[in-house]
């Protein structure tokens, strides 16, 4: 039945009244509608309605005085506020109690770790709600007009005072969320640094936050007349009342105490184990020798453990084969180098990045897989800056007149322009999403593309007006889409565009799968598009600007350039060791004495040949490797063609040392013997002391290759084939040509050659009977065994370099946790490279963070529950639907690196069905939806799905974007989703933002974590499947466990070190030592990467391994020696020192000299000569 006019026209002008007779109230308020600020009355009371549908309940503004609560109303307030609240009068009712409780249970879990926090956050919102004085501290600024049609608060006035503001946030801003393993704070005050800012975070408005907007000023009496700031003492979290006290301060005393405890029953257990300890009887092994040990040894050297006696004898007879039948031992260890080198036939290099770095099984990698094969790979985008910053006065604007003239030219050119090889335009390349024109991201689309259309009179304020606003149909590109202005202009300096220091252009091409023709053709393109702009740049510099520029295909180019720019370096390291090792290798046997006495000597006893046969067998170790590997299809990395020579070279070298200065002391001791016998006993002794220090080595690699990123596990498998190969051919290959060196040192033929006899030279050196005399060792050796060892193990020296290196390592270990994440891909650049001045533009005035897009996968959008899922403008899409939540997420930037508004496709599709926009969606002649029954409505019902939503949707795709229908979909969603006819369904859709301007390697990593954290909470609250993509993300996925990866590769690594050692050394303890000596170095190498600003990435990760593997080194064989020692060194030892301090000196004095020179010198060698390469993350 309709309804009567003349009952209409009473209800209107009631309306008309109504609303009038608020308009002049708000007028005479004047903003301000708590009038009275005095004891007893409230400025707020109970609740009026809601603002918005999604919004939550909004307090009345009430003045009144405040009221006994009902019995009802105080026990609910008693039971959430507490005790104090059990008498006075209140300002709030049953339903803001309800709304509190809630609330307030919300944050009650996140900071119930601490009862003072709690205590102050509960008595904040308690005396904000309910107060009988309210009125002193709240004061109501704004209000509007609920959905019921009641005055609600919109904002206010909150007055506390500083003292308790910072109690408040000095009793939160530690407590830890056990959940997370981070803080309350980040939680509840959005990671504030102090309390204003946390105050701010608690009273803005947002979506899960206040409902209205809760201002709190700092009190200013002469600002706010009448007002008085809330100025309770606030509880501390070392309040004297133990009720409020936190944990952590019961946990430290108790942690101290129990320390304390535990310490003295350790040096008590200490104390009855010494008075238990004998002395050991001596030894009559001549491998093994030992000294009456001092009172209280723990450990002593084994008499016989079989074991090492089993090694010994292995290594023994090994090196007497090899040297009884060198030429056979050679040619094999020859030829099955070659076999295993014919590999080298399928050597590859792996170049692309995302190979490199990111694991195919990763989540990253699937995921840009399903993104490529959807949605087709990101555009390749080729990018410049033109800078005006060459002036010594700092940066000016870049454009004139006569710039834009040369720039347009600059632009026709790149227009005009065919690649040199396959004739490529920038037309049949180019993103062309409308069909019309190329996607050129350009201040010249400002002006059509044409620089007939720059008036010189007036083009200034034509360009301001197209960056105020963009959208106009006179400042639309060809491709129709708006310039953003921070997109094309950078450096502009109080929002006014003619002073911008530099002008941004990005040129979109499309991308293609990797080894298409089609991809080729890009390439070429951008070969010849890079020739171009080198060209531009000259023009640049000539009009005193500059120009850097990048292409999608510049990266990868410039990596290489490193590679093949370094081989030079490769070279040189080899040449220096190999100069050493002949120099270091000759000095036991060649002096300056010897040389003086007989100088024919110098032609004989020089080693020269075993230094270029050590190069060799490294060479050749790094040969077998990569021809092996090569064949199994595992292809080389930057990594390994830089570093696998240079570790190799310093970690192979250094065992030739210790076999040549034993085989040296052992042709003293025993020179009446066969070469073969003491080529073994110096085999025997040295042996399973390579095998030791090259086994951990080995096994600490291979640890690396069960790692899933592609850089890191072909690196691992390389290196720790290439260390294992030059350990077999140092103990067989080199041990021949040792022994052939021997017989013609012996035989007084010319060293490098041998077919010349030097008749007046000495064989040997005269030697004291046929033991180990000190009067035949080289000044390194003398200066070890009377000056270093003696002082080393002087009681005062030993206390105060283990608290040196103690406070080293506590130091290091402090530091560790400073240690940034990422890699700056500038530094992988070599010096000089264009891509340098590039990136630092790009940080400077890029100011729009790269695309990141929200892909759903398998989810049928065709279905009105899965629409409303993804919707956001309507008031039927969920909650937390995919559009609402990332609208949300882009309101606090700073937490979620998300800025501006989402590109929603199925909101701007079903704006697009809206019958009032006449113009968009035509059928037949008429609008769509505009007699439809049921209409087209806010809350979808009777909106398309199933068939008829995909056959809409299709027309969607097609429309093109104009001044009559802003709403097409061609331009802005061509590419956004896929549609299966055969299905009738959606299977994959995104939904498209963009990041914040990401400047540092930090936030990206935390963008990363945040679009993973947006969207797992999408897909666990609308039980969708939901991931993030953008194009940066492959590189940053290796952050998310690197940390984790290294905890795990080093202590895997320790512990192999523990195991290998104490096994071989026939001592735990002993393996002890060795473990957390290697701790310690690694430890002390993160400590000086925080100091130096080395972050921690895939390469310096690859470093950490490598230093657990030459640690391993520096320990290994002088453990060994001191477990095993040398009788005839251990028996000069007896006048000075016993026990422990014996065995050190002896394991000083036997292989000391050999471990500085072998060992460190050469690692030192090996390494200084990366200060020369042109890559400065190798410098």
């Amino acid at each position: 039945m309709a309804r009567s006019p003349r009952l209409a026209w009473p209800r209107l002008l009631f309306c008309y009244i109504f609303f009038l007779l608020l308009a002049i109230s708000a007028a005479e308020n004047d903003g301000n509608w708590t009038v009275k600020h005095e004891r007893g009355r409230c400025a707020m009371k109970g609740h009026c309605g809601k603002q918005s549908f999604f919004g939550g309940e909004l307090p009345c503004p009430d003045n009144s005085l405040a009221e006994e609560p009902s019995k009802e109303v105080r026990e609910k307030l008693v039971g959430i506020c507490g005790d104090a609240w059990s008498e006075s009068d209140v300002c709030c009712d049953s339903d803001q109690l309800d709304a509190l409780s809630s609330n307030l249970k919300r944050a009650e879990s996140i900071i119930s770790a601490c009862p003072a926090c709690k205590a102050n956050f509960f008595n904040l919102f308690c005396t904000f709600s309910c107060s009988p004085d309210q009125s002193l501290f709240v004061n109501i600024t704004e209000t509007a007009i609920s959905s019921s049609n009641k005055l609600i608060v919109t904002e206010l006035d909150n007055f506390w005072s500083d003292r308790y503001g910072k109690g408040f946030y000095d009793s939160c801003k530690d407590v830890k969320f056990g959940a997370t393993g981070g803080k309350a704070m980040d939680f509840i005050g959005g990671g504030a640094k102090n309390y204003t800012a946390f105050l701010k975070f608690l009273g803005d408005k947002k979506f899960l936050g206040s409902p209205f907007q809760i201002n709190f000023p700092r009190p200013n009496a002469s600002a706010y007349d009448g007002i008085r700031a809330s100025d309770p003492k606030p509880k501390a979290c070392n309040d004297t009342n133990e009720a409020y006290r936190c944990a952590v301060f019961l946990l430290l005393v108790v942690a101290a105490v129990s320390g304390h405890v535990a310490y003295q029953k350790h040096n008590q257990r200490k104390s009855e184990q010494l008075r238990l300890l004998q002395d050991a009887a001596l030894s009559d092994d001549d491998d093994e020798g030992d000294t009456v040990h001092n009172a209280g040894m723990l450990d002593r050297p084994q008499r016989h453990y079989r074991l090492n006696g089993f090694f010994d004898k292995a290594f023994s007879e090994l090196g007497r084969y090899c040297a009884r039948y060198p030429l056979i031992t050679i040619s094999l260890n020859v030829l099955i180098v070659l076999v295993m080198s014919i590999g080298w036939i399928n050597f590859d290099v792996e170049t692309n990045p995302v190979r490199l770095w990111v694991s195919p099984s990763s989540a990253a990698a699937k995921e840009k897989e399903y993104f490529d094969t959807n949605f087709g790979p990101f555009y390749r985008a080729e990018q410049a800056f033109l800078v005006n910053d060459t002036y010594a006065s700092g940066p000016g604007p870049v454009l004139s007149y006569d710039t834009l003239a040369w720039w347009f030219d600059v632009e026709g050119r790149v227009q005009r322009m065919k690649s040199l090889r396959q004739g490529a335009t920038l037309d049949e390349i180019c993103f062309n999403p409308t069909g019309k024109a190329c996607v050129v991201q350009s201040l010249t689309g400002y002006f059509g593309g044409s620089f007939s259309s720059v008036n010189p009179e007036s083009w200034r304020e034509h360009l301001t007006h197209c960056t105020q606003q963009p959208g106009s149909q006179e400042c639309l590109p060809d491709f129709q889409q708006p310039l953003r202005p921070e997109m094309i202009l950078g450096g502009i300096q109080k929002d006014e565009p003619l002073t911008a220091e530099a002008l941004i252009v990005t040129w979109v091409v499309n991308n293609h799968a990797e080894g298409s023709k089609e991809e080729a053709r890009a390439i070429d393109w951008e070969e010849s598009f890079i020739d171009l702009l080198r060209t531009a740049s000259q023009e640049a510099k000539e009009r005193g600007l500059r120009l850097s520029y990048n292409t999608e295909m510049s990266l990868e180019r410039e990596l290489n350039q490193t590679t093949n720019t370094d081989a030079k370096i490769v070279v040189i390291s080899y040449i220096i060791m190999f100069l050493y090792a002949s120099l270091a290798l000759g000095s036991t046997t060649l002096t300056a004495r010897s040389i003086l006495r007989n100088p024919a000597n110098a032609l004989v006893q020089s080693k020269f040949t075993l230094g270029i046969i050590g190069i060799i067998i490294v060479l050749m170790s790094v040969s077998a490797s990569i021809g092996l590997f090569s064949a199994a299809g595992i292809k080389v990395t930057l990594i390994i063609a830089e570093v696998i020579p240079f570790l190799v070279l310093a970690v192979g070298v250094d065992n030739i040392f210790l076999i040549v200065h034993e085989f040296e002391r052992v042709n003293i001791s025993h020179s009446d013997d066969l070469v073969e016998t003491r080529i073994a006993k110096a085999l025997g002794r040295m042996g399973p002391s390579i095998l030791l220090s090259a086994s951990t080595e080995t096994i600490a690699f291979v640890l690396g290759a069960a790692v899933g990123m592609p850089a890191v596990r072909n690196f691992a498998v390389y290196a720790a084939g290439a260390v294992f190969f030059n350990a077999l051919l140092q103990v067989t290959m080199f041990v021949s040509v040792l022994a052939l060196n021997q017989r013609r040192v012996e035989s007084r033929r010319a060293d490098c050659f041998p077919f010349v006899k030097i008749r007046s030279a000495k064989p040997t050196q005269a030697h004291g009977g046929g033991s180990y005399g000190f009067e035949d060792e080289g000044p390194l050796q003398r200066f070890i065994r009377k000056v270093y060892a003696p002082t080393l193990l002087d009681r005062r020296v030993k206390v105060s370099l283990i608290v040196i290196f103690l406070g080293l390592f506590t130091a290091g270990l402090a530091l560790i946790p400073e240690i940034a994440l990422g890699l700056d891909q500038r530094i992988a650049f070599p010096r000089g490279s264009y891509l340098i001045p590039y990136f630092n533009d790009l940080d400077a005035y890029f100011n729009t963070g790269p695309p990141v897009y929200f892909v759903t996968r398998d989810l049928n959008a065709t279905q009105r529950q899965h629409q409303q899922e993804l919707c956001g403008r309507f008031s039927t899409c969920h909650s937390y639907s995919m559009a609402n939540v990332l609208e949300q997420e882009s309101k606090r930037p700073n937490v979620s690196y998300i800025s501006g508004s989402t590109a929603s496709w199925i909101d701007d599709f079903f704006t697009w069905l809206n019958p009032s926009n006449e113009e968009c969606c035509i059928e037949n002649g008429s609008t769509c939806f505009k007699n439809r029954d049921p209409p087209w409505n806010v809350t979808l019902y009777g909106m398309p799905e199933g068939p008829e939503f995909v056959h809409y949707l299709t027309k969607w795709l097609a429309s093109p974007t104009n001044a009559e229908c802003p709403f097409g979909g061609a331009a802005p969603y061509s590419t956004a989703l896929v549609i299966s006819n055969t299905t009738t369904s959606i299977p994959a859709s995104h939904f498209r933002t963009s990041h914040t301007p990401l400047r540092s390697q930090k936030a990206f990593i935390e963008s990363y974590a945040s679009a993973r954290r947006i969207a797992d909470s999408i897909s666990s609250s609308q039980n969708i499947d939901v991931f993030p993509y953008s194009k940066f993300y492959i590189f940053f996925d290796q952050y998310a466990s690197i940390v984790r990866l290294a905890g795990a590769l080093i202590g895997s690594a320790l512990a192999i070190i523990l195991i290998l050692s104490s096994i071989l050394l026939g001592s735990l303890a002993t393996g002890i030592v060795v473990t957390l000596t290697v701790l310690m170095i690694v430890t002390d190498v993160l400590g000086a990467m925080a100091l130096f600003s080395v972050s921690l990435n895939a390469i310096s990760l690859v470093n950490l391994v490598i230093c657990v593997g030459i640690g391993v080194e520096f320990c290994a064989h002088v453990a060994r020696a001191f477990m095993f020692p040398s009788k005839p060194i251990m028996e000069k030892a007896k006048a000075k020192f016993r026990g422990r301090d014996a065995r050190a000196w002896t394991a000083l004095a036997n292989v000391g000299a050999s471990v500085f020179s072998g060992i460190t010198v050469t690692k030192f060698l090996g390494v200084f000569v990366l200060a020369f390469t042109r890559s400065k993350i190798f410098e």
